[in-house]
């Protein structure tokens, strides 16, 4: 791809405003339509568009398999996490009502951040497994050799 100067000038502008819509989709995502799994899709397409024009060793110089594979381990523990962590408060599993301990919006604190913090483990998960997948596709199917980077 090095002879194709304008789809890496293109998508060295993209990938940011991709990555940064995605981020938009997840914060946004408890107060509207959106959240978790479409923003990890989103941001996962960032990285995919990299691997796509400046080849699959590139990217996986800038995003690692055990980077990836520890992000997707984390974000289901974020998710598990806050389960656990709402059962040990005495409520049930993803009760969120149990996470703020605020007096005042006691119930209302407690969504909020329950919701945000279960999003932030989806997308996170979702991303990494989407750029997972595509690792492990494009490595059996040889799509990425030695002419295409």
């Amino acid at each position: 791809m090095n002879q194709h100067i304008i789809l890496r000038v293109i998508t060295k502008i993209l990938i940011a405003p991709i990555i940064l819509f995605g981020l938009y989709v997840q914060f946004h995502g408890d107060f509207g339509a959106g959240g978790g799994f479409q923003a990890g899709v989103i941001i996962a397409v960032g990285f995919i568009l990299h691997a796509l024009i400046f080849g699959l060793s590139t990217t996986k110089l800038v995003m690692p398999l055990w980077v990836v594979r520890t992000a997707a381990c984390f974000g289901v523990l974020i998710y598990t996490g806050v389960g656990v962590y709402t059962m040990l408060n005495g409520g049930n599993f993803l009760d969120y009502d149990f996470v703020s301990h605020d007096p005042v919006g006691y119930a209302v604190a407690g969504q909020h951040l329950g919701i945000l913090i279960i999003e932030g483990g989806v997308g996170l998960t979702v991303a990494a497994v989407m750029v997972l997948v595509f690792y492990g596709f494009a490595d059996a199917a040889g799509l990425f050799g030695a002419e295409r980077d």
